[in-house]
């Protein structure tokens, strides 16, 4: 909701209580009938179908009683014909009818004008506020050579165009005036097709070249030269539009439908021929105020200053003439005007408008994208011709990339899965294992043995006695322990005689068991490796599906990014724009020229209704609603101009203060 709809609510809520206060005894609406309360049909209540009517017609131009709070232009002018106020025959200050159905007309056309009101606030809002956009865009033209080149780019055609058609026009001029001298002197001979061709590529040569001479100044200038002063002189007009649309928005507000009437007061019934009085000329100079606004307000050649004392002066004038002039009654007069405001004068407005902000405001989408649409066409064919011989290599890019995210998902993603789980519940096809557990056992056994059989064939290693059971025990127990020690003396005494000790055999066989200790100790070493994996095997079996997690994680990452970071990108910028309008807002405030009461201007009030009317709009999307009603609050403060510009200037501190959560 804007403020334009809270603003003519209280306006018609006042309405609705003068009213109460005036008519006591002002026959029951459909809804108290509907409800059981029969209305009166003696006659002391004449032309009860009249008074019904205009009831239902008051209801249906109330506030509120559609679901956009406002009427369309149509939906006013279809009431006013249904009630027949726009006829004199019909109307009952003509036709001698009772008071209370010249009251209810007089609160019918207020309503209506009520309507109009909220329907002229909307439309002056709607257009004075893109306006700023097109000024940034001559801001930007203007302030960087970059811009400004490619502005000179994008409107060449244009004027080519331009050139073409006044040199074609003077040329065609002269040719005319040529053929019609040459009428005058025929003397028989008809000129050929080729000599008027002739003829006329001369007038065009002659054309170009005294049109040369005449732009001959501005030859001086180079194309961005002139391309800046033309989007300077652009800039300039539409400023001086949204001033005017600004002052007129803002002459509107603070002197249209304002009664001396609050919600908190009461209408005292000692001054009810009083509040009439006054009520009804409310009424009637805001139409005049409408009116004179939407005739005036595209005259950018008045400036503020000069439209703002044209409307004053015209309003005043008006009422004079309307108090002077008997012959039409004001009810008639009113309601004939509120129709040629939104018959006449609105759509005049809207159309002057438009063509303004054609002419002045930035460049249509077709002149600023002509470059890239003329490229892009053109090489449409040289890429389609591109795509069609490759697709046969494009399919199997896609083919490749379909295989490989499959491979990649089944691979890395969901076999280790698979493992990890496994190894969490000891699954014995999930055991980490470098070699088999009966590898160790029989490579001992071995060693045990050949150490054993080499202990008993040479016994001369110990006490030259031949070994009992008992020393082949001890043998046996220390070989389980590692020590080779029969073994390593045969090996010590045959490298003292290794020809010898290599004829006999024992030199050989001491290497060889030898090297049997060796692969036992590494499968030893191994198996306590073996052992420390098995250990950490869930830890491993982690460090397994990493890799393929955090690959799936920032592709989800990057996907939830690419759908959901527009949506946050649009929230940091609308927070990033309320700051922006809290900024303007006070420079609006700080630059204002107060008058002698401490108030804003027509044209600052307008200007920051405008402002607000945007943040109003963008805290709905960033506040929440509890937020939201008391920023509302802050916002009515705002605009309340009654409190002086200094109360504003606090109201702009509290908001940046208060809700600076959501705005940073």
């Amino acid at each position: 909701m804007s403020f334009v709809i809270d603003h003519v609510s209280q306006v018609d809520n006042q309405l609705d209580r003068l009213q109460l206060a005036k008519q006591p005894s002002t026959p029951p609406s459909p809804e108290l009938c509907s409800a059981g309360q029969e209305p009166e049909r003696d006659g002391s209540s004449p032309n009860f179908a009249r008074i019904l009517s205009l009831q239902a017609t008051i209801k249906a131009l109330s506030v509120g009683s559609s679901p956009h709070a406002l009427l369309s232009a149509r939906s006013i002018l279809s009431n006013l014909e249904e009630a027949g106020v726009l006829e004199p025959s019909v109307s009952s200050t003509i036709a001698g009818s009772s008071a209370q159905e010249q009251e209810l007309e007089w609160l019918l056309i207020s309503k209506a004008a009520t309507q109009t009101y909220g329907f002229i606030l909307n439309a002056l809002l709607e257009q004075t506020i893109p306006l700023s956009s097109d000024i940034g865009y001559w801001d930007e033209v203007v302030g960087s050579y970059r811009f400004t080149g490619l502005y000179t780019i994008q409107t060449s055609p244009i004027r080519l165009w331009n050139w073409a058609n006044d040199v074609y026009g003077d040329a065609w001029q002269r040719l005319q005036s040529v053929q019609s001298v040459g009428n005058d002197l025929e003397d028989g001979r008809a000129m050929s097709v080729s000599d008027r061709w002739r003829q006329f590529y001369g007038l065009v040569k002659d054309s170009v070249r005294d049109r040369s001479l005449a732009d001959m100044h501005s030859k001086f200038f180079s194309p961005l030269t002139i391309s800046r002063m033309e989007a300077r002189s652009k800039r300039t007009h539409l400023k001086r539009l949204r001033e005017m649309s600004a002052s007129g928005l803002g002459i509107l507000m603070d002197e249209g439908m304002i009664f001396d009437a609050d919600d908190e007061t009461s209408v005292s019934p000692k001054n009810q021929s009083k509040n009439k009085e006054e009520w009804r000329s409310v009424v009637s100079k805001s139409v005049s105020l409408m009116e004179t606004v939407l005739r005036n307000i595209t005259i950018l050649e008045l400036g503020v200053g000069e439209f703002e004392e044209t409307v004053f002066m015209s309003v005043d004038n008006d009422t004079e003439a309307a108090a002077e002039d008997p012959s039409f009654s004001p009810i008639v007069r009113l309601a004939a005007r509120i129709q040629h405001i939104l018959r006449i004068h609105m759509p005049t407005h809207i159309a002057a408008s438009r063509h303004l902000t054609l002419e002045y405001g930035r460049p249509s989408r077709l002149i600023r994208f002509w470059l890239p649409t003329l490229v892009l066409f053109l090489s449409s064919s040289t890429l389609l011709r591109i795509f069609f011989n490759r697709k046969a290599e494009i399919v199997t890019w896609i083919r490749d990339l379909g295989t490989t995210t499959i491979d990649f998902w089944s691979n890395w993603v969901v076999e280790p899965v698979r493992k990890v789980i496994g190894t969490i519940r000891h699954d014995k096809d999930s055991e980490i294992a470098i070699m088999s557990k009966e590898s160790l056992q029989g490579d001992r056994a071995s060693l045990e043995r050949m150490v054993v059989d080499f202990a008993v064939d040479n016994p001369n290693t110990s006490n030259g006695a031949p070994l009992t059971d008992m020393e082949i025990a001890d043998v046996r127990a220390k070989v389980k322990e590692g020590d080779l020690t029969p073994v390593l003396r045969a090996y010590e005494k045959d490298l003292q005689k290794p020809f010898m000790g290599t004829v006999r055999g024992d030199l050989v066989r001491a290497l060889l068991i030898q090297i049997q200790k060796t692969k036992v100790d590494v499968e030893v070493a191994v198996g306590g490796i073996d052992n420390l994996l098995k250990s950490q095997e869930l830890v491993f079996g982690f460090v397994g599906l990493t890799p393929g997690v955090l690959v799936c994680l920032g592709l989800f990452r990057w996907l939830s990014s690419a759908f959901t970071g527009r949506k946050s990108r649009i929230q940091g910028r609308k927070q990033g724009s309320m700051i922006r309008i809290l900024r303007n807002i006070d420079r609006i405030l700080t630059g204002s020229t107060p008058s002698d009461n401490g108030v804003l201007s027509y044209k600052d009030h307008g200007l920051l209704l405008c402002e607000v009317h945007i943040l109003r709009q963008r805290a709905r999307h960033v506040l929440p609603g509890e937020i939201n009603n008391e920023f509302l609050e802050e916002m009515n403060d705002l605009v309340d101009l009654r409190t002086g510009i200094e109360h504003q200037h606090k109201v702009v501190e509290r908001i940046r203060w208060a809700y600076s959560k959501w705005l940073q």
